[in-house]
């Protein structure tokens, strides 16, 4: 959510940035609405506050000519002041409503370093290693097959196109991620949670998820569900939505949070020739970490948040590239973007396995997130920054293809030998 007050003071400002993403006709229509509507409801809190301040002068005259014994016979008629008075309390929650969802439709100012446009406008900022030479390179899908490590037919059997089912060692390899991953945050001095999988819609809406992309996600039905719930799409949104409507301690912060869970998604699984296999589908496990922060403290977090995500890769010994996003690729909540990509021989593409942004004070606003500096009584809006550390189904793929033997095997990453119980990854002998 956007500070009202900054499009009070700066509108031209707010519209610039905006602009960014949205079509400049978009971005006047909705601030000349939200100007109206903040008219409106200033205008109506004090025609209710003028009001209030009339019944209880006409009340305490009322009051003071009875004991004076001049009172008239017919006093003021509460019945009637009361209705006036609910109408117009009623208007002001019609505006407030509005105001609300137009405000909460904005995505967020793109930071200044952030240039408009799509995903053509992504910026390499990073290069890690160099793509390695395989002279005959097989696609992850049929490595995956071959060594039977994902089965495919299987998965769709039990879930439907775009799911699939992790078998044998390629079981204990995606686990073997999932620890590592683990055990790393843990020494980063991140707090590891393990939140449920079904969140209330209060959840989507802080984190920025809803109204716009309400329908990207699975709901359960409103007779099983009457608050409203949806299967999680990242764990980002758990983190953020446990912190809804608290006071941070200062002294806190920075505070460091990281989860797993599996991530649930309505998307088109597989539809590209690039995104075979586990590269998409509708679900997928994920380690995501998540900071706190003062304002101040922001952009060091997102340097450091990057590092981390980057050290996890470099650990496995894949060549990756980081990419600034534009503020059109970038997700509507986020100030500022940068994807961590890896190589993929089979499509000579690189793919995202981490994106570590920084949403400012929006997702804050939106939950009621805030800090108050000690003795202080003002409280302030926290900013949060979020980071998949790591996507599991993608980096995956990336290990079996970047790893590959020309004997068909692929050689296990060093940092999971001990987990995974082999050093290479063999067709099986029948």
């Amino acid at each position: 959510m956007l500070d009202m007050e900054l499009i009070r003071k700066d509108r031209d400002a707010v519209a610039s940035a905006l602009a960014k993403r949205l079509d400049p006709g978009e971005v006047t229509r909705a601030l000349d609405e939200i100007e109206e509507l903040d008219r409106q409801r200033r205008s109506l809190i004090g025609e209710i506050d003028a009001e209030r301040q009339r019944r209880k002068a006409e009340a305490r005259a009322y009051a003071a000519a009875k004991r004076a014994g001049t009172a008239p016979e017919q006093g003021p008629d509460p019945e009637a002041e009361r209705k006036q008075l609910a109408e117009l309390e009623g208007q002001l929650g019609e505006v407030q409503e509005r105001l609300r969802t137009v405000m909460s439709e904005l995505p967020n100012l793109p930071a200044d370093d952030v240039v408009p446009g799509g995903k053509e406008n992504n910026r390499v900022v990073k290069v890690f290693g160099e793509p390695p030479a395989i002279e005959r390179v097989r696609d992850h899908v049929e490595l995956a097959r071959s060594l039977r490590l994902v089965d495919f037919d299987r998965g769709v059997k039990l879930g439907g196109s775009g799911f699939w089912m992790y078998t044998g060692l390629g079981a204990r390899l995606e686990w073997a991620l999932v620890n590592w991953f683990v055990d790393q945050h843990v020494a980063a001095g991140y707090e590891f949670l393990l939140p449920p999988h079904l969140l209330l819609d209060s959840a989507g809406f802080a984190a920025g998820q809803f109204p716009k992309f309400y329908d990207d996600v699975y709901h359960l039905d409103r007779d099983s569900a009457p608050r409203g719930q949806f299967l999680l799409p990242t764990s980002e949104t758990a983190i953020l939505g446990a912190y809804q409507d608290e006071i941070l301690d200062t002294a806190t912060l920075p505070l460091r949070a990281f989860a797993y869970t599996p991530c649930y998604r309505r998307e088109s699984a597989g539809s590209h020739s690039d995104e075979r296999g586990t590269v998409r589908g509708h679900q997928f496990n994920k380690v995501e970490i998540f900071q706190f922060v003062l304002p101040e403290q922001a952009e060091a977090a997102l340097e450091d948040m990057l590092v981390h995500a980057e050290r996890l890769v470099e650990g496995l010994g894949l060549h990756y590239r980081r990419s600034l996003l534009a503020a059109g690729d970038a997700s509507a909540s986020m100030r500022k973007t940068l994807d961590i990509e890896v190589w993929m021989p089979s499509t000579g593409k690189y793919k995202e396995v981490s994106s570590v942004s920084w949403a400012g004070d929006y997702q804050a606003r939106r939950a009621s997130i805030r800090y108050r500096e000690p003795g202080g009584k003002q409280t302030r809006f926290v900013h949060t920054l979020n980071g998949s550390a790591l996507a599991t189904s993608r980096l995956f793929p990336a290990i079996l293809e970047q790893c590959q033997q020309p004997d068909g095997s692929v050689l296990v990453p060093e940092v999971l030998r001990d987990r995974v119980g082999t050093d290479r990854l063999v067709p099986p002998t029948r």
